[in-house]
């Protein structure tokens, strides 16, 4: 059985896992120093689409954990990648907030406001959808476009115990109407995700740790990709019974702190 420091590279989670809401999880700082002080790869993701990149790792660097853009992967990079190779300048109807469509610009697409010029639907978290979008999305899937979106979460949990609508339910929305399935989520627990991160980590999936509070997207994209995983009982992790969750972590930890290498 492998330890919990047999691994060349970490990937972490954010919300619930690295930081919760404004503040940092206790020892979180310390534990990812420790990781990168001796040589191991981190890198951060993110299913939520509504911020970018450059934002997260903004946050992480004021909270003390030092973050360029590009240690930062989430859910629109991995959908505008997947799409700029398998559907090459593109027409994209989007339903989605400003990171999301500068990701797809970025990665070649063309977007446009008729549904009935649209290769593709992109629905993702969209603070403005609207019965107008809905019915957008569906003249355009009837008209023969295809659905895709940036991640399957269908609430989103905020300070407070408070929870609201997230990209999951916006898609549940267009597949009822449309009785077009989406035919694919980048974001965890999507392998689209991983193989990028894995990419860019430079690493094989066996020597990379997945660390989450989140078993049925967290654990579920680690173990989906291959790599060793580990669940923090911090953030959600403590409110569902792991005997209900889809698959078992490899680790259990009270929170990140316990990474750190002494």
């Amino acid at each position: 059985m492998r330890s919990l420091h047999d691994f060349k590279a970490y990937l972490f989670d954010l919300d619930g896992t690295v930081y919760l809401g404004p503040g940092l999880i206790p020892g979180a700082d310390t534990a990812i120093a420790s990781l990168r002080a001796d040589g191991r790869r981190v890198m951060f993701l993110s299913n939520k689409p509504i911020s970018t990149r450059a934002s997260y790792a903004e946050k992480l660097t004021r909270l003390g954990i030092a973050a360029t853009e590009a240690d930062v992967l989430n859910s629109s990079l991995a959908l505008a990648t997947y799409l700029e190779r398998e559907l090459p300048g593109a027409r994209a109807y989007a339903i989605a907030e400003a990171p999301v469509i500068e990701d797809l610009v970025a990665a070649g697409m063309r977007i446009v406001n008729e549904p009935l010029e649209a290769d593709v639907v992109v629905a993702s978290w969209d603070r403005d959808f609207s019965y107008r979008k809905l019915d957008h999305a569906l003249q355009a899937i009837r008209n023969g476009a295809r659905l895709v979106a940036t991640n399957p979460d269908v609430a989103c949990p905020m300070a407070g115990d408070v929870y609201v609508p997230d990209c999951g339910a916006i898609v549940a929305a267009i597949e009822a109407c449309s009785m077009r399935p989406v035919d694919v989520f980048a974001g965890k627990p999507s392998t689209l995700m991983a193989d990028l991160a894995l990419q860019r980590l430079g690493v094989a999936a066996a020597d990379c740790l997945m660390v989450g509070d989140r078993v049925n997207t967290d654990i579920l994209f680690g173990q989906n990709a291959g790599m060793g995983t580990a669940l923090v009982l911090t953030g959600a992790g403590r409110l569902t019974p792991l005997e209900e969750g889809p698959c078992r972590p490899d680790f259990v930890l009270e929170s990140i702190a316990e990474l750190t290498l002494v």
